[in-house]
């Protein structure tokens, strides 16, 4: 199995979590602070680099209806840019639940709102590639959801 690097792609930051080599676990990287657009890249390719990955996870945010959504159109332009940049294939999973699943974990930990603000987007990534690495698991690694090669 190859390392995966989820994002859960905001506009002001981005939410980082990668697989073991096995693509059991996820781990929580530190949040990714945006500023622009090139340095963005640039520093997500570092990341990818640091960690060996092959392959990218992004959210993909929809409406509860499952339509897609600005921010979807947001998310997918960027994650092709970012996919031509570092020569990865990027492949997407609804992420509908996912940030209010994070948040809520938290407040029933007992985090203060600080602490919820600066863990949600990391949480938000861990979840969505558990998830994504659970439905590997279960069809046998066969890729699922959107990809772009």
């Amino acid at each position: 199995m190859k390392r995966v690097l989820a994002l859960d792609v905001g506009k002001k930051r981005i939410g980082l979590a990668v697989s073991d080599e096995l693509g059991i676990t996820a781990q929580g990287l530190d949040t990714f602070e945006r500023t622009r657009i090139r340095d963005d890249l640039n520093e997500l390719k570092q990341i990818a680099r640091r960690w060996n990955v092959e392959c990218l996870l992004i959210g993909r945010p929809l409406h509860m209806s499952g339509a897609d959504s600005r921010q979807s159109e947001y998310t997918r332009e960027f994650a092709e840019r970012l996919s031509r940049h570092l020569e990865l294939p990027v492949v997407f999973l609804d992420e509908r639940l996912t940030s209010a699943e994070a948040e809520r974990t938290l407040r029933e930990a007992g985090a203060s709102l600080d602490q919820r603000k600066k863990a949600v987007d990391r949480l938000a990534a861990v979840l969505l590639l558990e998830s994504y690495l659970a439905r590997q698991s279960a069809a046998g690694a066969s890729q699922e959801g959107d990809m772009i090669a």
